[in-house]
């Protein structure tokens, strides 16, 4: 079994694209692994993040897992809001030095650290907010984010919303607020997919046009056509970064496929909180490549 100390992460940071994508094919064995086994979560929209997560932790933010505390002072900041997909973030979080990968095998048991939707009462490194409830994430970044700037910190912060999200009405109130009073050391996410768990965005209640919603908000928009192309998320986030204060909030607009890496689960919600049974499992594994070896 092969786990990552933060020392580490130095030459993974460094690293080709090539380990990358074997980094993000271990993240995936570890969701369908994590979900098979407890017959629950969210396999769709973690398969779809996984090269979202192994940009940020493995290239993008400055973090350190062995100093992690709530405040993160002179650190980035990352928060999920839509919390359904903890199975991506646990692996990456493991897998970057936060916790134990073995752990990995508690997830949604009792008594676990692990729990479906992420929770900060047990006080598992890498969480700061406990999110479920879908549309709050980014009043809390938005927070976090001014903090840093009245601390004279400057560091960013970072959050992920799915697009079924912005369904909910706190994600335009907080989008208000956050050009009013020019948050520009925040940087959002949203993981573009088209899907929810009812059925496709577009006929449960659709978004429009996103690009221009939240340029009316005040927002500066930015996109990455391929949010499962490993480079375009580096590249993307690196982008991003040059956007920021300029006296806006900045939005990623990111196109995922939900399942990605399982074809089954691919082209559906089907599997946006289903879990493969043991022959559905054994096929998704057969087609991704154990490359730091399981927990």
């Amino acid at each position: 079994m092969q786990t990552f100390t933060f020392e580490a992460l130095i030459p993974i940071q460094m690293a080709d694209t090539s380990t990358l994508k074997r980094t993000c094919s271990q993240v995936r064995r570890d969701i369908v692994r994590m979900v098979a086994a407890v017959q629950s979560g969210h396999p769709g929209g973690s398969l779809g993040c996984a090269e979202y997560f192994v940009a940020q932790y493995f290239h993008n933010l400055k973090h350190d897992p062995k100093k992690f505390n709530m405040d993160g002072k002179n650190e980035d900041l990352f928060f999920l809001s839509n919390g359904h997909i903890s199975p991506v973030w646990y692996s990456v979080l493991a897998r970057t030095g936060y916790f134990p990968v073995s752990e990995l095998a508690t997830f949604r048991k009792l008594n676990t650290r692990l729990q479906g939707h992420p929770a900060t009462h047990d006080h598992l490194p890498g969480i700061r907010m406990a999110s479920g409830s879908l549309g709050q994430g980014l009043s809390v970044a938005l927070g976090a984010a001014l903090t840093k700037k009245l601390n004279g910190d400057k560091q960013l912060v970072y959050s992920l919303h799915g697009d079924g999200e912005l369904q909910e009405g706190q994600i335009w109130e907080a989008a208000l607020f956050a050009a009013h009073r020019k948050i520009d050391n925040v940087i959002a996410t949203v993981d573009y997919n088209g899907r929810q768990i009812d059925g496709d965005v577009e006929n449960v209640l659709s978004l429009g046009n996103l690009r221009s919603k939240w340029e009316a908000f005040g927002w500066t928009v930015t996109e990455i056509e391929n949010g499962n192309d490993i480079d375009q998320v580096i590249n993307g986030l690196d982008h991003a970064k040059t956007l920021t204060g300029k006296g806006k909030p900045v939005i990623i607009l990111m196109r995922t496929e939900m399942g990605m890496g399982v074809d089954y689960m691919m082209g559906t919600h089907k599997w946006h909180g289903s879990a493969p049974n043991a022959e559905q499992t054994e096929k998704a594994l057969a087609q991704l490549e154990e490359t730091l070896g399981d927990y």
